[in-house]
């Protein structure tokens, strides 16, 4: 089965807790603070698998979760780092972050790896946070949250030409006659329902990989038909070959195809009238194909190559055609110029440390990613760890902002799970 799209909600591991432990060993004085910090939670790596075609694996897994680090240790021993968790998927798959559209990675390679989501690091354990003043801290610190978010995962098939058209008008047969692909031909529309890919070997030596794409109709780029489904797949293609049916044997105009399909690929996001296109008029066996053919030429003035796919007549010159034209092309961007700002191949927040909005219990209600990262890594059960949390939010900034809004004395003030009444 041929799947094309998956999405589905990936966390990585979380961090281990660092612990709080003491020496206490015979003879050893002041033994001090002996807690180990806490191992790093486990990624998601995507993996690049060209022995892969499809991404049905995916398709019906909802959610994936990395491995938890491991809690810190006594004597001052760090706990065991989680393993990764690598998803193999078919080599041109765009990983998308479905809350904001960006792009986390393209993998075009095999074992081409990219992190989906990084592993939370290990909280500190008490004996890394002695110093000269606080020789003997009775806190740690809790393993960081993995990194989580909704993904959307698109197979764009990986081919040098792309063969368009409308249905039924002979590129299945064509694919057949110049590769060892075996598509389905059949005497209906919508025969092709997935890509199909085939080596192609120029009479000279020069090879290339030839797909051929689903037919497209009217409103294509809008989904009508098989549509984006179609659309999805030549994004990658550099030369587009344009099959045209001169024999009209479905009673359509051969103009008003070719209209009708470059409104679709002028339509569609990708900018696909850029690439070089090759215009083929095929089924020139047929006798009404010759008179179709010189109506056609006297709308469009553009080369048009006579093949017939059915008899293999001419083929030989449309795949010096292709090859030659795809030695003089170069890779296109899968982006529009103004989407490659927003690709995103890190893991830079930009959002503010945290947000306050005033409820209408009065309660001042604090959120935040950042914020609730360090509030998840806090130990709450230590005096010393309550502490410093409020030395951590004075120093982002919290206490001035309040003030800001007018908060007084007294005032409710919620952090999460955490109410306690503001005190300037």
């Amino acid at each position: 089965m041929f799947v094309d799209l998956a999405k589905m909600e990936v966390e990585a591991g979380k961090g281990g807790d660092g612990i709080v432990a003491y020496r206490r060993e015979l003879k050893v004085e002041r033994g001090g603070p002996f807690g180990g910090s806490g191992g790093n939670g486990g990624s998601i790596i995507f993996i690049g698998d060209e022995g892969l075609s499809t991404l049905l694996d995916l398709k019906y897994k909802k959610e994936l979760k990395g491995n938890p680090g491991e809690k810190g240790r006594n004597k001052g021993q760090t706990g065991a780092c989680a393993e990764h968790t690598y998803v193999r998927v078919p080599v041109g798959t765009i990983i998308y972050d479905e809350s904001t559209g960006r792009v986390i990675g393209d993998i075009t390679a095999h074992e081409q790896e990219v992190v989906v989501c990084k592993g939370g690091r290990g909280g500190r354990g008490n004996m890394a946070f002695a110093t000269g003043v606080l020789k003997c801290p009775d806190f740690c610190e809790k393993g960081e949250p993995g990194q989580k978010r909704m993904i959307r995962c698109e197979l764009k098939i990986l081919a040098d030409c792309g063969l368009v058209g409308f249905p039924s008008v002979g590129k299945s047969t064509l694919i057949a006659a110049v590769s060892k692909a075996r598509p389905k031909i059949a005497a209906y529309h919508f025969t092709t329902i997935v890509p199909n890919l085939g080596m192609v070997e120029v009479p000279d030596g020069r090879s290339f990989v030839m797909a051929d794409l689903p037919g497209i109709i009217a409103g294509a780029h809008e989904g009508a038909g098989l549509g984006l489904q179609f659309l999805r797949h030549i994004e990658r293609c550099r030369v587009i070959v344009h099959i045209i049916d001169m024999a009209s044997i479905d009673g359509r105009d051969p103009y008003e195809d070719y209209v009708t399909i470059l409104k679709e690929l002028e339509n569609y996001k990708m900018n696909l009238t850029k690439r070089p296109m090759i215009l083929v008029a095929n089924k020139m066996d047929d006798p009404q194909a010759k008179e179709n053919l010189k109506e056609f030429k006297k709308k469009v003035h553009e080369p048009i190559l006579e093949i017939s796919a059915f008899t293999k007549t001419n083929l030989d010159e449309l795949l010096y055609r292709i090859a030659d034209t795809l030695a003089v092309t170069k890779e296109f961007s899968l982006f529009e110029e103004d989407e490659e700002e927003e690709v995103e191949y890190n893991f830079e927040e930009t959002e503010p440390f945290f947000t306050i909005e005033k409820q209408s219990d009065g309660v001042y209600n604090v959120t935040g990613a950042k914020l609730k990262r360090l509030f998840d890594m806090t130990d709450f059960d230590s005096d010393y760890g309550r502490m410093r949390f409020a030395r951590q939010l004075r120093t982002y900034g919290l206490d001035d902002a309040l003030r800001k809004l007018g908060v007084q004395n007294g005032d409710s003030v919620r952090i999460f799970d955490f109410e306690f009444e503001f005190i300037d």
